[in-house]
């Protein structure tokens, strides 16, 4: 029996960056075949067809902000933090060129209210996301750096909104504002803190 001569997961990273500029839609399974080097049988006889194929980099993206969570997860002020957090999905933006966004915001936007089980990855990251942000919250609530009366929950879907409305900003918004766009939206999302 001959064994592959690839690593899926690089297979799927590869294919994350072809979905991640063309969307799900507009990429074929010959953009795919260029952007992993693989043949179309390899492709298929591997994750079967194009969906899942995409499935699997939507899982490789979500192992790449998992260091989001880490960062809300780890030691500091709690408002630091959210801070630093929403700076990096800010400077994350400004210097893609290609102005990809994010790519589960992407597949959100495209595919979650039509495939269950793009929507089923979605949520799982949002709610991983939603739960260290609540974590972090009630830490920073019970050290004073975040208003008490505040409620946890909604707070922390809030800041995701806010992180997706940023990367929206980012492809959205003209260049020479760019910048100046998400630090005002920054500064008044941590004033609701």
């Amino acid at each position: 029996m001959r064994t592959k001569a690839f690593e899926p997961d690089q297979i799927a990273d590869a294919a994350m960056h072809v979905f991640w500029q063309r969307g799900y839609a507009a990429t074929s399974i010959q953009d795919l075949v260029d952007g992993t080097g693989l043949s179309r049988s390899s492709l298929y006889s591997t994750f079967e067809n194009k969906q899942g194929l995409y499935q699997q980099a939507l899982q490789r993206y979500l192992a790449l902000t998992a260091v989001n969570v880490a960062l809300v997860s780890g030691p500091g002020s709690p408002k630091e933090l959210i801070r630093q957090l929403l700076t990096r999905i800010a400077e994350d933006e400004l210097g893609d060129p290609q102005r990809r966004g994010c790519l589960v915001a992407n597949a959100t936007l495209e595919l979650a209210g039509q495939d269950d089980a793009v929507a089923k990855v979605v949520a799982a990251n949002f709610q991983r996301l939603q739960k260290a942000l609540e974590t972090l919250i009630r830490r920073g609530q019970r050290e004073g750096d975040i208003a008490a009366e505040k409620n946890p929950r909604a707070q922390a879907r809030f800041l995701i909104s806010t992180m997706q409305g940023l990367r929206v900003l980012g492809k959205g918004t003209p260049a020479q504002q760019r910048r100046q766009c998400m630090s005002d939206v920054i500064g008044v999302a941590l004033s609701t803190l």
